[in-house]
């Protein structure tokens, strides 16, 4: 089953990145936009694990946020990783209590490590992918002129999550297995 580790937001915040993404697919030739649905900050990506492993993460994660402070974090930025010939994933970043993010993150690493699981090489930046594969109509630097972050409040991260990732009937389809929340 193919899995990671993140944390969900609400459905107001989901909407409110909905309407960036919309201004993003309106000045677009083409993309693969993700659905609202499936908006969320990955902390992990494991990849294929068997059903056997999810309790073991499990008990590793209810350790982790027992240490860990609910993270207050401000969607105020937008951003790509660069592709070939298009925007490989275009997304959003944050500002706010980044510190404790990414100590949340380098425990995550260090107890999945702990399981067996690869250690990731790049630096961890955290972010929401709106659009894949993204080909844009106007300058990168245009589409940032567009994009307006005041309607967005403060996000709690209140709990992390061991997610499902599968394909239903040609859609993605992220099933959360078990949430642990954060002090």
């Amino acid at each position: 089953m193919r899995t990671f580790i993140g944390a969900d937001f609400n459905r107001d915040i989901k909407d409110n990145i909905a309407g960036i993404q919309h201004i993003v697919r309106e000045n677009s030739e083409r993309g693969r936009f993700k659905y609202v649905g499936n908006f969320h900050l990955t902390l992990k990506f494991l990849g294929e694990i068997q059903q056997e492993k999810t309790a073991d993460i499990g008990k590793s994660l209810k350790a982790i946020a027992s240490k860990h402070h609910k993270i207050h974090l401000n969607i105020d930025k937008i951003g790509y990783f660069d592709g070939k010939e298009s925007i490989h994933a275009l997304w959003l970043g944050f500002s706010g209590e980044l510190d404790k993010l990414k100590a949340l993150y380098s425990d995550v690493e260090e107890e999945m490590h702990k399981l067996g699981i690869k250690k990731e090489i790049k630096a961890y930046t955290p972010h929401i992918t709106i659009a894949q594969d993204l080909l844009l109509r106007i300058p990168f630097e245009k589409l940032k002129e567009k994009v307006d972050f005041k309607s967005f409040r403060t996000i709690e991260v209140k709990e992390i999550s061991l997610i499902k990732s599968e394909e239903v009937q040609g859609k993605r389809i992220y099933t959360p297995i078990s949430a642990f929340g954060l002090k």
